[in-house]
């Protein structure tokens, strides 16, 4: 896609009267005013009268443009007056500024349309996920891997093997807008614009020298917020050789862990452990799932617990001293081998000693810290034609810790183990028995803290412009992009369950406590006391907790080859016939190397320092309590065509003017053979002044991405699998794989809207309604082992059947668990925009903008295409991420020396889920599967206030704060801990700031 940056002006004068612009409509008008419609550039034109509505603001934040070429990141068509039938939210690089963010990926997050996105306080609770920090948006709520994110119009190496690409690693000073097309976008863009594209726009002919320097901290005194931005750009050889260089360094504290307990992070007293406990009885008239607050299970404590038997409800101090636990409820403990609670709920008790929460361990925000570095050359070889060179390096590294401790439950520790106290040994003597049950928090053992460490190279090389064929003008736009991005995850004090297994089971042996297993003791065991908190031996750490932890080195490669054109080869009877087609091919790989104690080899042969040959340890890994990291590797190409065209119907003033957009793509998947995506639409400006409708329909895919079809093996045994064919039970081994069999998933996106703006009767309004509807068909969705089994053997999904063999004669019985074309999504609601501008109110001078832009959501029904299982509805379920209604609202004034800006983000009201039927005690129906009880289904919306402004001290520097949560709003509770994908979970952030620009 060709972009008009290298086609405009000097830069720097654009820059100012941008600026100056800016000032003068409210610091943001070009974002509301386009929020939601087309964001199009028309010819370029004078300082604006008092609105211009839409359109007219979206051809004024492009003013850098020549007359006659235009952008429209929703369409491939360049052309003059065209409207594309898409809608696209259009955010400026006033409103970026305004909103003070040290990532540029908060500001368009908060955006209504875009629901589910990534950051840095998502995956914050995972140890093995390898996306702790990253910032992918996620369109519609249908996920970061159904939203396409582009850079000037070109793909970005993706950052994980699921293709999602990092927006901390792009250069973020020389961002001149954001273009987020809310709608299918395949038939222009190719695979994953299912949900829709975003597109980052950069200045790529800056002239001058622009900084930005800003500093931030939290009301509770952490998340310390640094960012260094600087940019420059120059002119050579007569304004021919143009070079742009940025460079920034951006560190965010983050929000550490607490104690254990219910005492969170520099001391947020939002937590209180709401838990939905299943009592597991549907049919006593009561609910069968109840939610409650401070729900302690009682199957492990901070520093341990005997949870059954005779000794059940003996616990132990940091000391190792014995005491009598408090369980809550009033509970006491039935001493049977189930380790029961008499007077609790199953699993848990309400209140009593909470000391052994691990919750409140957990990083609610990872520390990230992102550097980034760009250059651009650009030599126009000859008048309206460049070529050019694009380097963009950056590195993001985060850290977090999961959780408290590495809890253990279901230990068997034998009564003579010299750790256990005497007191203790006399009533295993006095009870009987030689062993108990025991579970533990391992508050002793030092955290596991992941740190990860992202790297991005991206270059790109290529050709745009212009020249005149037959009479007509035509762009071109070729280019070659080689991405890489490697990713480095580090797993530091993580358990070697093997090891801790064997360290725990003490004996004496010649007046010396050793391991019990003499094989462990061969191989290096240290004993290790998890009865209290006594800090273990250096040797036993070592022993459990070695010093080179779990490890994942992820590589993903890009190369991308595209070209395309576009012009107006015909005259037709209501303008011009525009057409766009082109090619582009594409090629994704990806290899992953991890330890060899979580990958596993055959002999655990690589006998280093670091991972020592072990016989105690399993050859198939799997031997860390947690991040075992496999090995594996793929790769795909992708060849594509497409053509667009767009045809104007009529043009006259009695019936107004119309278009009809088309769009056709065909792709070629190495995996998965041929696939066509098309989108047919139009707009007609009414001959009711100001009012233009829209409608459009696309079919589009997302192709499987590297990880679904090539996913690195893990194995496990399962020992007593039922064979249903057979009727009998047998030892099969599990294989979680990718399947290279996958099929792209289809989409159908339909949306019809209307834009009335800058009507004669109130000059500055600009209004927008767009209704949505997409259904995905053939999602790709993992299955167990059992549901392969079963849907095979009742004949319902004969595609399950070639994934598994449960009486192999030539081997052993495997069950390959893959994931399968099987779901299917359905969603459908509205966008809604308002806007006005209030030229130099009372007489004020300045402007004075109001506007409002929202999301309601009707119903988001997710089938998973399995027998027995039905239909969930996630509107308005609030642990998830698609609340029915999210707005945001912003009201500021601004003229030549000062702006302030007030914005209100808000979403509704929700629950912990549709399916569940509210009940009380005594008048509850039957609990089933697709509509379980429940005795509370509600979970409070959140509104939240933010306040900035900024002064100009002189032309060119500028002092800005903004304070984002001003009321301190805290997360609702949540079964799940909390829920960053909705709630600011952070608290009250302030911050400063000074830009500048010579």
């Amino acid at each position: 896609m060709k972009h008009a940056e290298s086609l405009r002006p000097n830069s720097k004068s654009v820059v100012n009267l941008r600026r100056n612009r800016a000032l003068l409509s409210g610091s943001a008008v070009a974002l509301i005013a386009a929020l939601a419609t087309p964001a199009f550039a028309q010819s370029a034109t004078p300082a604006p009268a008092p609105q211009q509505g839409a359109e007219q603001a979206a051809a004024i934040s492009q003013a850098d443009q020549t007359a006659n070429d235009i952008v429209v990141t929703g369409s491939r068509i360049k052309a003059s007056g065209f409207t594309a039938p898409t809608p696209t939210t259009m955010v400026d690089v006033a409103q970026i500024q305004n909103n003070a963010q040290p990532n540029i990926f908060t500001t368009i997050a908060q955006l209504p349309s875009l629901q589910g996105s990534s950051g840095s306080t998502t995956n914050t609770f995972s140890t093995s996920s390898g996306q702790q920090g990253l910032s992918s948006f996620s369109l519609r709520g249908l996920g970061t891997i159904r939203t396409l994110t582009l850079l000037d119009g070109q793909r970005v190496v993706g950052a994980y093997y699921t293709g999602v690409t990092d927006i901390s690693l792009f250069p973020q000073l020389l961002v001149q807008r954001v273009d987020v097309v809310n709608g299918g976008a395949s038939a222009s863009y190719g695979s994953d614009a299912v949900g829709g594209v975003v597109n980052f726009i950069t200045d790529t002919h800056f002239t001058g020298i622009k900084g930005n320097v800003q500093g931030g901290i939290s009301t509770y005194g952490d998340d310390g917020q640094g960012l260094i931005q600087l940019a420059a750009g120059r002119s050579f050889l007569q304004d021919r050789l143009h070079v742009v260089v940025s460079g920034e360094f951006a560190k965010e504290g983050g929000v550490g862990p607490g104690d254990f307990g219910t005492s969170l992070a520099s001391g947020r007293d939002w937590f209180t452990q709401t838990t939905m406990i299943n009592r597991n009885v549907t049919n006593d008239g009561s609910p069968q799932y109840v939610m409650r607050d401070y729900a302690q299970p009682y199957n492990f404590t901070k520093y341990g617990l005997i949870t059954a038997g005779p000794l059940q409800g003996i616990a132990f101090d940091k000391a190792g001293q014995p005491f009598q636990f408090q369980y809550g409820s009033n509970g006491t403990p039935s001493r049977a081998a189930n380790g029961a609670v008499n007077g609790c709920f199953p699993g848990f008790c309400v209140g009593g000693d909470l000391s052994g929460n691990t919750d409140t361990g957990r990083t609610l925000q990872s520390a990230i810290q992102r550097v980034d570095g760009y250059g651009r050359i650009g030599y126009d070889f000859a008048e309206n034609n460049e070529a050019y060179v694009t380097v963009n390096i950056g590195q993001v590294r985060t850290h977090n810790q999961p959780t408290n401790g590495a809890n253990r439950t279901g230990l068997v520790l034998q009564c003579a183990n010299p750790f256990v106290p005497a007191s203790v040994q006399q009533a295993c003597a006095t009870a009987g028995v030689t062993q108990f049950q025991y579970g533990t928090a391992n508050a002793l053992l030092p955290n596991t803290r992941v740190d990860t460490d992202r790297r991005q190279y991206r270059f790109v090389g290529g050709l745009k412009g212009k020249f005149g064929l037959f009479g007509t003008d035509w762009s071109y736009d070729a280019y070659y992009e080689h991405g890489l991005n490697t990713t480095a995850v580090d797993v530091k004090n993580i358990v070697l369950s093997t090891h801790f297994n064997q360290a725990i089971q003490a004996i004496s042996l010649n007046g010396a406590i050793v391991c019990a297993d003499p094989v462990a003791r061969a191989n290096g065991c240290v004993p290790l006391n998890i009865i209290g908190g006594a800090t273990p031996s250096a040797a036993a750490l070592q022993y459990v907790q070695p010093a080179k932890g779990a490890f994942q080195r992820l590589r993903m490669t890009q190369n991308v080859a595209s070209l395309s054109f576009s012009g107006t080869p015909i005259d037709l009877w209501a303008g011009p016939l525009a057409v766009a087609f082109g090619g582009e091919y594409r090629r994704e790989a990806y290899s992953v190397r991890a330890d060899p104690y979580g990958a596993g080899v055959s002999d655990l042969s690589p006998n280093t320092a670091d991972y020592p040959a072990d016989p105690t340890l399993l050859a198939a890994g799997n031997n860390w309590y947690a991040g075992n990291y496999k090995n594996g590797s793929g790769k795909y190409d992708v060849k594509e065509g497409f053509l667009e065209l767009n045809l104007p119907l009529f043009k006259s003033d009695v019936v107004g003017r119309a278009n009809l957009n088309g769009a056709a793509r065909v792709t070629g998947y190495s995996t998965s053979g041929t696939n066509w995506t098309w989108k047919i639409g139009g707009t007609w400006e009414t001959p009711i002044t100001g009012l233009r409708l829209r409608a459009v329909t696309s079919k589009d895919v997302r192709a499987p991405n590297l990880s679904e079809l090539f996913a690195a093996p893990v194995t496990t045994t399962l020992p007593n699998f039922l064979d249903p064919t057979r009727n009998v039970n047998v030892v099969a081994i599990q294989n979680a794989i990718g399947n290279p069999n996958l099929k792209p998933e289809n989409a159908r996106n339909t949306e019809i809207g209307a834009v009335y703006s800058n009507p004669p009767w109130l000059p500055g309004l600009s209004l927008s309604f767009d209704y949505y509807r997409i259904k995905v068909k053939d999602v790709i969705s993992s299955l167990s082992a059992a549901q392969i089994v079963d849907l095979c053997f009742r004949n319902i999904q004969p595609q399950t059947c070639s994934a598994y063999n449960l009486n192999n004669q030539s081997g052993p019985n495997f069950i390959n668990v893959q994931a399968f074309n099987l779901a299917s999504i359905k969603t459908d609601g509205f966008d809604a925009e308002a806007s006005y501008r209030w030229q130099r109110p009372l007489g004020l001078p300045g402007a004075f903008t109001i506007r409002a832009l929202a999301t309601h959501i009707f119903e988001f029904i997710t089938d998973p295409g399995l027998p027995g299982v039905a239909p969930t509805d996630s509107a308005g379920v609030n642990t998830g991420s698609t609340p029915r209604w999210k707005w945001l609202a912003i009201q500021s004034y601004a003229n030549d020396h000062f702006s302030f800006t007030l914005q209100e983000r808000w979403f509704s009201d929700g629950n912990y889920g549709n399916q569940y039927v509210v009940c009380a005690a005594g008048n509850c129906p039957v609990s089933t599967t697709n509509a379980p009880t429940i005795d509370k289904n509600f979970m409070p919306g959140a509104f939240y206030f933010d306040i900035g402004g900024s002064y100009t001290f002189a032309k060119k520097l500028t002092a800005y704060f903004k304070v984002d949560n001003a009321f301190d709003h805290d997360p609702a509770p949540s079964p799940t801990y909390a829920n960053p994908a909705l709630y600011d979970i952070v608290g009250r952030l302030y911050r400063v700031g000074v830009r500048f620009e010579f």
